[in-house]
């Protein structure tokens, strides 16, 4: 592994005394009822599997109503912190990510023109068994021409009109830009215009790589590194519309959405883990390495626009994943749904330390 785990104290976790972490707890009762009646969490490379989980999970069911201290004796009673440190020696990095609330209707209007997409039924799943040679191991998905596998069309292809016609579309949204940063998040919450909601999450891609097109703009001297967010490109795509089409276009990946309902509008999405993100609490991770349920401590002392000015100090739980969360010390913060959020979520480009919540029965495999 390109990484080291160091077992460490709670009292060795910045910030841990002052954290609340009770909201954290419904989290982990509703990952104990996805294990129990659907299935188990896939087992990461680290080795924590759902099995090593399931006790904690169980006695969080028996805390009524819990206070910051009884939450945090909780913890400290069911899980050993370790600290995650890379082998050469960089710290770990977050970013953020939130749920768009994005006004829609039902039918394409005047004014509503922009579709979201459910997954067509020639969008095939990829893996070893079935990936021609002529496709990158990094695509997930193809279209099936003939009986033969080939390239999906790709973001300027569709938006185009390659799905024209296929009565594939969920709703329509007024600006492209809400949908582009829709497919970014990987959710939105759409809002009808009669007052009703509805979610859409991810279902499928294309299969193409993700292309970061803010890199693309500061590479090209459009935006200024220091202060570049989803805000200011977003403000940059609406003020050259001559040009916002061949720059979203250079993000070739493009999403495909599932309805869901909004059953609790004071949690997000449910995300890969199959149980809602619990807003400012639920952490995206490199699944290949973790497994989902696992709580982690986030400490970065530069990351201060989420917590009114406060460096960031919390306990997270691992829910979702990306294809940009790549390592044992890289996260994703989601920070919740709407333009709050959004703007909480903006910029996090932070270095932070990582520590892994590995449950007490289970802590003798990783101690050195």
């Amino acid at each position: 592994m390109d990484f080291a785990l160091r077992k460490v104290a709670f009292s060795d976790l910045p910030g841990w005394a002052q954290d609340d972490p009770a909201a954290l707890l419904p989290a982990l009762r509703r990952c104990r009822h996805h294990v129990e009646t659907v299935k188990h969490h896939r087992t990461g490379s680290l080795g924590i599997s759902s099995q090593d989980l399931l006790p904690a999970y169980r006695a969080a069911d028996d805390l009524d109503a819990p206070d910051a201290a009884t939450s945090r004796a909780f913890f400290e009673e069911n899980f050993q912190p370790f600290a995650i440190e890379r082998r050469d020696g960089k710290a770990g990095f977050v970013t953020a990510f939130f749920e768009p609330t994005v006004a829609v209707s039902r039918e394409r209007t005047g004014e509503y023109t922009y579709p979201f997409y459910r997954r067509p039924d020639d969008l095939i799943d990829l893996d070893a068994t079935n990936r021609p040679a002529s496709l990158d191991e990094s695509f997930a998905f193809a279209r099936k021409v003939e009986g033969l596998f080939e390239e999906y069309p790709d973001r300027e292809a569709i938006e185009t009109g390659f799905l024209a016609g296929r009565g594939l579309e969920i709703a329509y949204a007024r600006l492209k830009t809400d949908v582009f940063f829709a497919h970014v998040q990987g959710a939105a919450r759409l809002v009808f215009p009669d007052g009703s909601s509805q979610r859409v999450t991810y279902a499928a891609k294309s299969g193409h790589p993700f292309s970061a097109i803010g890199r693309l703009l500061i590479d090209r001297g459009d935006i200024d590194a220091a202060t570049v967010s989803m805000q200011s490109i977003k403000a940059w795509l609406d003020t050259h519309p001559e040009e916002a089409d061949a720059v979203m276009w250079h993000n070739r990946s493009f999403i495909f959405f599932r309805e869901a309902a909004v059953e609790d509008p004071e949690l997000g999405p449910v995300a890969a883990a199959k149980v809602p993100l619990q807003p400012g609490r639920s952490l995206a991770i490199d699944r290949l390495i973790h497994t989902f349920g696992v709580p982690f401590f986030i400490a970065s002392d530069s990351l201060t626009r989420i917590d009114d000015g406060k460096p960031f100090r919390r306990l997270m739980l691992a829910l979702d994943t990306g294809t940009a969360i790549v390592g044992p010390a890289r996260g994703d913060i989601f920070t919740g749904s709407g333009n709050e959020a959004g703007e909480r979520a903006g910029a996090v480009r932070n270095d932070a330390d990582f520590f892994i919540l590995i449950p007490k029965a289970a802590a003798a495999r990783y101690e050195t």
